[in-house]
């Protein structure tokens, strides 16, 4: 039968040496290599003045926000989760658009108000709360409406005005519920070596975008040919994967959904690569935030244990339609120590009670799924890697508090192969990359409560050490750390 009889009249509107070596438990079965841990212990060093700015110096505070470049950005450093959202909704007081450029409702950015009320957004930009703000959903991000309303109504519900402050790209595509059934039997389907996506139906969609049969915002202008379109969509999945049913009923159902879907999503459909570009000529400012990490990128991370987008420095450009000649300053946000939601290596993951300690400490649980994350100590070599991938002027050390409890902190400086061979950057190669031995520093811990400290010369001296050693191991200078949730939680270096 047609799937498609029916809908001809519809109209067209709406990131001291050698003390042990221990096997690490192989957390993911496409690899079944053992990982060696190598752990040393080293005097902190002083950082190089050089890399470093004084606090109390005219660059300190909010004098360091006023300072960034016209096109400024925040992205991840790591497996996402670092805390990205906070820093944006800071930021974006001084700033007069802030965008999103990639992925989509896999992006969980909790961030809290003025008043300490906590706001869990997925594709809405972070910088929603500040009222003269403009909000950009650019034509890389994939766009789930039913998704895009409920934070929309959740966010009017509380006070925050969404009229004539978010804009929607033309050419961002739609993620259907669809997509969200395949991203599940796609999982089922991969078994064992599942990738431990959210399921949302981000891999999906994306997927139907490169293949050139998906659908974008613009085309919900055009009811005339979406039913087309979308059989085309729905019969190839149902011809892909068995447990998806799909017939003239569902189709006919999706259509008058997405009828009704247009004609409230009409007033922010704007053509955001004009909206920006006219911006940067007007001089206005724009920040952009990343969703996910460098080290989940597609081409970048731990592939295939990834995202299906660019959350690094070259997915502004594409997902925003900007040059890359415009941007200026990029902020890299990284936890003090590291997490991970998902499949995939993790070469600092610690399985032990330091491990437990830092889950709890920190609430490491998912934004988007609630899934536990997996923790570990701060992965030096990671973060170097994706420093220079991105860029980074400066950045953002976030949830240094939960360290507070360790009498101990180490620092995943450095990775060797098996026979002791230094590997000098993070590797593509996952084999090679399970069997590493990590070598870390181990640095003295503080054990004193720092959520209160808001300036830098009053936070304990190992605090200190800690914060100057990873500026040099790494060379890029951290001038924002965080030391709680709350939006005054922030210590400017």
């Amino acid at each position: 039968m047609n799937n498609l009889s029916g809908f001809a009249a519809l109209d067209a509107n709406p990131l001291s040496k050698t003390c042990y070596l221990g096997t690490h438990h192989n957390r993911f079965n496409l690899l079944q290599r053992p990982r060696n841990v190598v752990v040393c212990s080293v005097k902190p060093s002083v950082a190089s003045p050089s890399l470093l700015s004084v606090a109390g110096s005219p660059n300190s505070g909010p004098n360091r926000i006023e300072s960034l470049t016209q096109v400024s950005g925040v992205l991840g450093c790591q497996w996402g989760d670092e805390g990205k959202g906070k820093l944006v909704d800071i930021l974006a007081e001084h700033f007069d658009i802030v965008a999103r450029c990639q992925g989509g409702a896999n992006a969980g950015h909790t961030i809290y108000n003025a008043e300490g009320k906590k706001f869990a957004l997925h594709l809405i930009p972070s910088g929603i709360l500040n009222e003269d703000t403009l909000c950009v959903i650019g034509n890389g991000v994939v766009v789930h409406l039913p998704g895009l309303f409920k934070e929309i109504d959740g966010l009017e519900s509380n006070g925050v005005s969404c009229k004539g402050r978010i804009l929607v790209s033309d050419r961002a595509h739609l993620l259907f519920d669809f997509h969200q059934a395949v991203d599940g039997l796609r999982e089922s389907e991969l078994a064992k070596s599942f990738i431990g996506t959210t399921k949302r139906g981000i891999g999906p969609c994306y997927s139907s975008k490169v293949i050139r049969n998906g659908i974008r915002v613009g085309d919900l202008r055009h009811m005339d040919t979406l039913p087309q379109k979308l059989d085309l969509l729905l019969s190839d999945a149902a011809s892909r994967f068995k447990g998806f049913e799909y017939g003239p009923q569902m189709l006919r159902e999706e259509v008058e959904k997405y009828k009704r879907f247009a004609e409230r999503l009409e007033p922010f459909i704007a053509d955001t690569v004009l909206v920006v570009n006219e911006a940067i000529s007007e001089k206005k400012k724009i920040l952009v935030e990343g969703g996910q990490a460098t080290m989940l990128d597609i081409d970048f991370g731990t592939y295939p244990f990834v995202t299906s987008s660019s959350p690094s420095a070259g997915g502004i450009c594409t997902g925003l339609g900007i040059a890359p000649r415009v941007l200026g300053d990029l902020v890299g946000v990284v936890k003090a120590y590291t997490t991970r939601v998902g499949s995939g290596p993790f070469p600092t993951e610690n399985l032990g009670k330091e491990g437990d300690l830092l889950r709890l400490q920190g609430q490491e649980f998912g934004t988007t799924t609630g899934r536990p994350r997996r923790c570990g100590w701060l992965d030096i070599v990671a973060l170097k890697y994706c420093c220079q991938i991105n860029g980074f002027s400066s950045l953002n050390l976030t949830k240094l508090d939960v360290l507070s409890d360790f009498p101990a902190i180490q620092l995943g400086v450095a990775y060797k192969t098996s026979d002791g061979t230094p590997i000098k950057s993070f590797p593509g190669d996952l084999r090679l990359l399970e069997q590493v031995k990590v070598e870390y520093e181990v640095l003295p811990g503080w054990n004193t409560d720092i959520s209160n400290v808001r300036s830098y010369s009053e936070l304990p001296k190992a605090a200190r050490q800690y914060v100057e050693r990873i500026e040099e191991l790494v060379g890029v200078p951290i001038h924002y750390i965080g030391v709680g949730p709350g939006r005054d939680a922030l210590i400017y270096k």
